[in-house]
């Protein structure tokens, strides 16, 4: 496993007084070339494309690479069915059958049973899932991973990463293992989540794996909501310029999720208050949400 350069990259202060960023990169063990990284750029046209692509996505996610054609049309814009294509297989996008999937298999990585069939699911760390999803930046994207327990929709875990490598979603696992262990998790066949150095995690920590079959949408339905509520109640009300900006975003909108959005479906109760099974008053609800998010 390497040593996370993405993560140790945020560290280096460009402003600093005293230590050059040469001097910074050098004492972090990380090259100049991996601190100056860029995503690969898109024309104003085409990061617009993607933008209206996101939201309309967002709220018709059975739109493949047609009908996203269609209604770009009728908003006016002069596109072929090619273009769409390519930006939604950048983007990790697929109408829902087949499901939207940004973690691709791999063909030699073990696939695992889907275990949640016709299971009750009826308490906190029976069953824990993950996901990928896109965020949008003002001139390219980010891809957001979260843990989530399945009963109580708390959010454990969640890392952000410029990379669909493996290394953010191991990270995001262990900090959620840091505070407990699921009986059963639940994830895709992306090859993030079939990689050896993750299932082995589980494995090591003797928990049982499923993965979700091929083309079936629902086999991961909570977090697919999640992902819906991240993008309406945080990333489109506001317009994130830099990877920074997204962390930061995050930071303040998975703490509101756990602990302030209620939720129907949970009679009115916030996550935290069905995952710890009591009512959190303000303060014990701080001290929880920095010991098990991204909080720093």
């Amino acid at each position: 496993m390497n040593h996370f350069p993405e993560e140790k990259r945020g560290l280096v202060e460009p402003d600093h007084p005293q230590i050059s960023i040469a001097r910074q990169c050098e004492l972090l063990g990380i090259s100049r070339s991996v601190y100056y990284y860029q995503s690969p750029g898109e024309s104003e046209e085409n990061l617009l494309l993607m933008r209206l692509i996101d939201e309309q996505y967002t709220q018709t996610p059975f739109y493949g690479v047609p009908k996203m054609t269609t209604w770009l049309r009728r908003q006016g814009y002069q596109i072929n069915h090619k273009r769409i294509e390519r930006l939604m297989q950048k983007m990790g996008l697929q109408a829902l059958i087949p499901r939207r999937s940004l973690s691709q298999p791999h063909p030699g990585h073990k696939k695992y049973p889907y275990l949640l069939k016709g299971l009750a699911v009826v308490r906190p760390n029976q069953v824990w899932c993950t996901d990928i999803t896109y965020l949008r930046l003002a001139q390219g994207f980010v891809y957001l991973v979260a843990v989530m327990d399945w009963f109580s929709r708390y959010v454990l875990s969640w890392k952000i990463s410029i990379t669909l490598d493996v290394d953010f979603c191991i990270r995001a696992l262990e900090e959620a293992l840091a505070s407990g262990k699921p009986e059963i998790f639940n994830s895709d066949q992306g090859s993030q989540f079939t990689s050896s150095d993750f299932t082995g995690c589980l494995q090591d920590a003797g928990i049982a794996i499923s993965m979700d079959g091929r083309g079936r949408v629902f086999d991961n339905i909570f977090i697919e909501r999640l992902w819906r509520s991240v993008k309406y109640e945080e990333v489109y009300l506001h317009d994130y310029q830099t990877v920074q900006d997204s962390k930061m975003g995050m930071q303040w909108y998975f703490p509101f999720y756990n602990f302030q959005r209620p939720h129907q479906s949970l009679d009115d109760r916030t996550p935290a208050e069905v995952h710890f099974d009591k009512p959190l008053n303000h303060f014990s609800a701080i001290k929880i949400a920095r010991h098990h998010l991204n909080i720093v």
